[in-house]
Formats: structure tokens, C-alpha cells, sequence
């Protein structure tokens, strides 16, 4: 098998970025992403594509092991730094699968699956960061690890190099309100905020500059998950973006991500291998409020191109995602896809570049988009549905132009909110056309009743059989009171 058939893969994830910030995918952007525009104009552009959840910690454990985040002990939210571990023992990652088939597998970034830190007591804090954790990337799959545990705003404000915190932290540091927003909590000796997007880039452009060194001896790929803790809060440019947009430090950290993207792809130029290595370019969810959208609308932005809601949400702007793909020696350059995709089908396509079968019990919900990046809309199979998860828990499912949501509101924290008066007065169902109401404004649940039953039958079945792909059923944690999936367990 040649090089080309055995793809080095990059997969860069921002964090909290919405679709309408790329300005390749939002001609209307107050700023240009030059880096990740490079990425449409070499590679292909899904157009369509969402990530599994409107938080953080269930996209990634979806991103990661081709399964819905909702079929593990996960039902809602996110975890934080001092979480234990959410990955379950022994279930496949995509660098599980690609170290036993041979690739070196490093991580870059900001985990937020949590780890299982050893507690010297009940509290949160009594933490021995002089010992190694479990439940880390090293316990899923990764050689190599460089990051933190969750959000930049979230204590422990430590790095983490392979199984351990690089210091034994003592100190504190008060909560910073606004846009450079963290809780208080212990930090480290050698940690500033702003100083996390920089090292991750140097961390990340080291490794793969020492994995290509070694493929060019042994013929080893590699795969690196860079994910970024940027631009969620806090919002921390560093002084040569500050400015860069001449809109809001949102903007400006945006800017600093895409040089990151931009750099990436020079280094793999440098080093000759960009032709042999798959980049993926996509963000966990969408914009947050926390960007301040009102002040950036009054620059002419929308982080969310004209779609619905944003982060946490179901609506489009909460998990409508970029997601850009370049692999010269197999996509074409220039090119768009306008079918549906997801995050969770990363390892299914993987297997599927790589000519390999998948467990029965493994990525129960992956469905490979290897005909997409080679053909496009051409392509004759392909996914057909597609669940998505709100902060709050609640589903709504996507079939064909069709998206049906089993809750009356935004099951986020857009209007109308989950609780709210006002939502107490809408139906208790949703079913927009897409292909006619991308901006989701007009309810047809009341028009189409039939439509409505069969997507509630078919909600149903993903959620019976255990997964959503070809396979024997899968069994998950399902508690007896789960007022979210009530819509659809008896349909």
C-alpha cells in the first residue's frame, strides 16, 4: 500500500467558531480567513456538514469514536476540568483504529473528555497533579499528548504533557469577567492564557515537522487531532492580532486561528508531504453569545451566514459547521459538496481509505464519506439522517431537506428558550424545510403530518437499535426518565 492510499491526517478543530466566520463559506464576513480559504481553494468544501452536538465535550467524544455522545453517560452539557474520564474503557477512537494500523498518533490541544486525576479528597481542587492521570488520550489511542482538560476557561489552568501536569500547581487566580472570561482556580507557574493558542501551534508544527522526518526513514504516517482551545473565552489574542479585523477580539482571535491553519499548511509545503496528507478543517459547534454578536452584527458580521440560533442550540447555527477537506492526491481542488455529512463520520472514513472493516461494536453511528470527497454530490451512497444534540439535551433529526425537532424551543440558550412562557405557547414540535426555510422560520409540522410520523418512526429506530449504521443492535445507557426523548421512544 502506497503512501497516497495510507494518507498522514490532520484534523484541526476550532473551538466555539461559527460557520459564517470562514469568509470562503460567508461571503458577507466582516474579516478574511486566508489560511482556511486556502483549504476551499485546494480541497473540497461540505457545505452541509454539522457537528454532533451544540457543546463542546459531546462533539469531540463523537468526533473521536464515530458513536452519538447521547448513548454514553453524557445526556446533556459538558464536562469540566476535574471531570473523570468519559471515554469508555476499550472503545475504539480514530487514533485507536489508526495506531493499530500502523500510524503514530499525537494530540495537540484542549481534551475536555475528561481525565481521572488521582484525589487526595472529596473536593474538586484536592487533586495530586504530581501523579499521572488515567483516562486520557494515552488511554485511547495517542502516543503523544500536549494540552489541557478542558475549556481555557476552566480550572485547572495546567498543561498536561502525555499523563501528567507539567507543574504542581499552587497558586490561584481570581475569575476575569468579559470577553477574557475564566473562573477562578488553582494555575500553574508557567501558564498564561494568552500564551495556550501559541504553544499548542509550536507544539503541534514540532511534532508534525518530527513525524515527517521519521516517514521519510521508516515510512510511518502519523495523524495529529490539533484541537484548539480558540476562539472560545477567553478571548485573548495575542498583540500582533489585536486589531488585525477591526471589529472585536473575537474577530481578531479568529484572525490568530486562521494564520495557525495558514502555517500548517506551509509547514506540510516545506516538508513536501502536503500532496500525501489529509487536513480536515471543521469547529465543535457554533459561535457563542459570548463572541458579543450584537457588536458584531453593528461590524456587518454574523458568525452564523443567516442560519438560526448559535452555540448550544438545535437550530443550524449551533452545529452547522465548517468543514473543508484537502487531500491533493485524491480531492479535487476547488470543490463543493452539498450532501449531508457529520463529524462522527471521521473514523468511518478513515477505515474506509484505508481498506479496513470496523468492529461490529465500534462507530455505531459513522457512516463513511470517502464517495463525497471523491465524487461530490455525484457520489450514489451517502448519509441519509442525521441526529443532532442540544445543550440541554434535547434531538431533533435531519432527513433529506427535512429536520423535525422534538422540543417547541431552542433546547439552547437562544429564543425561545427551554422553560421559557414563550415556549410553553408554541407546538411541541418543529419540521422545517431547509431546502426552502434555511433560516427556520416557518413551522410545517401542522402542513406535513405524514412527514412528521415517519421521521418520529425513524428518530425511533436509531434510537432502538442502539446505532444508526449497517450492524447487529448495540445496547447503551438508556434511564428510565429521559423527559428529552419522550417525543420519539413510542411513537
Amino acid at each position: 500500500m502506497g503512501q497516497a492510499s495510507r494518507p498522514n491526517v490532520i484534523v484541526i478543530l476550532a473551538d466555539d467558531m461559527g460557520i459564517g466566520d470562514v469568509s470562503s463559506l460567508n461571503p458577507k464576513s466582516a474579516w478574511k480567513t486566508p489560511g482556511i480559504d486556502r483549504l476551499a481553494r485546494e480541497g473540497r468544501t461540505f457545505t452541509d456538514a454539522h457537528s454532533a452536538s451544540g457543546v463542546c465535550t459531546p462533539s469531540r467524544y463523537t468526533l473521536l469514536t464515530g458513536r452519538y455522545s447521547w448513548r454514553g453517560k453524557l445526556k446533556s452539557s459538558v464536562l469540566h476540568g476535574y471531570d473523570p474520564s468519559l471515554i469508555e474503557p476499550g472503545r475504539l477512537t480514530v487514533a485507536g483504529f489508526l495506531k493499530q494500523q500502523g500510524y503514530a498518533t499525537g494530540m495537540v490541544g484542549k481534551w475536555h473528555l475528561g481525565v481521572d486525576w488521582v484525589r487526595t479528597g472529596q473536593k474538586l481542587e484536592e487533586v495530586d497533579f504530581g501523579q499521572p492521570f488515567g483516562g486520557g488520550p494515552l488511554s485511547h489511542g495517542f502516543d503523544r499528548f500536549f494540552g489541557i482538560s478542558a475549556s481555557l476557561d476552566m480550572p485547572p489552568f495546567v498543561y498536561l504533557s502525555q499523563d501528567r501536569s507539567t507543574t504542581v500547581p499552587r497558586d490561584r487566580v481570581a475569575a476575569s469577567p468579559g470577553p477574557k472570561m475564566w473562573r477562578a482556580g488553582l494555575i500553574g507557574s508557567d501558564f498564561r492564557h494568552e500564551e495556550v493558542h501559541p504553544r499548542f501551534r509550536r507544539e503541534a508544527l514540532a511534532w508534525i515537522e518530527s513525524r515527517a522526518q521519521a516517514r521519510a526513514v521508516d515510512g510511518t504516517p502519523f495523524f495529529l487531532y490539533l484541537a484548539l482551545a480558540s476562539p472560545h473565552t477567553p478571548t485573548v489574542p495575542t498583540p500582533e492580532f489585536v486589531g488585525r479585523t477591526q471589529t472585536n477580539p473575537y474577530g481578531d482571535f479568529v484572525a490568530q486561528v486562521d494564520a495557525t491553519v495558514g502555517d500548517i499548511l506551509n509547514t506540510l509545503d516545506a516538508l513536501r508531504i502536503s500532496r500525501d496528507t489529509l487536513v480536515v478543517f471543521t469547529a465543535d459547534n457554533g459561535c457563542s453569545p459570548a463572541a458579543n454578536l450584537g457588536e458584531l452584527r453593528r461590524f456587518g458580521h454574523d458568525p452564523s451566514a443567516g442560519f438560526r440560533g448559535h452555540k448550544a442550540d438545535l437550530f443550524e447555527g449551533g452545529h452547522r459547521v465548517p468543514f473543508l477537506v484537502r487531500w491533493p492526491a485524491e480531492v479535487p481542488a476547488g470543490s463543493t459538496c452539498s450532501r449531508l455529512v457529520g463529524q462522527l463520520d471521521l473514523l468511518a472514513t478513515l477505515a474506509d481509505i484505508l481498506g479496513e472493516r470496523l468492529p461490529g461494536q465500534a462507530a455505531e453511528d459513522s457512516i463513511s464519506f470517502l464517495p463525497q470527497l471523491r465524487r461530490g454530490d455525484r457520489a450514489k451512497v451517502g448519509r441519509d439522517s442525521l441526529v443532532h444534540h442540544s445543550n440541554q439535551g434535547f434531538f431533533a433529526l435531519r432527513q433529506g431537506p427535512w429536520k423535525l425537532l422534538f422540543t417547541p424551543d431552542s433546547g439552547g440558550w437562544s429564543d425561545p428558550k427551554p422553560g421559557s412562557k414563550e415556549a410553553a405557547l408554541l407546538p411541541q414540535l418543529q419540521l422545517y424545510h431547509l431546502g426552502s426555510d434555511s433560516a427556520e422560520r416557518t413551522n410545517r409540522v401542522a402542513d406535513v403530518p405524514k412527514v412528521t410520523r415517519a421521521m418520529t418512526r425513524e428518530m425511533n429506530k436509531i434510537w432502538v437499535n442502539g446505532r444508526s449504521n449497517a450492524g447487529r443492535r448495540q445496547d447503551f445507557v438508556q434511564p428510565a426518565d429521559w423527559p428529552q426523548a419522550a417525543p420519539f421512544r413510542n411513537p
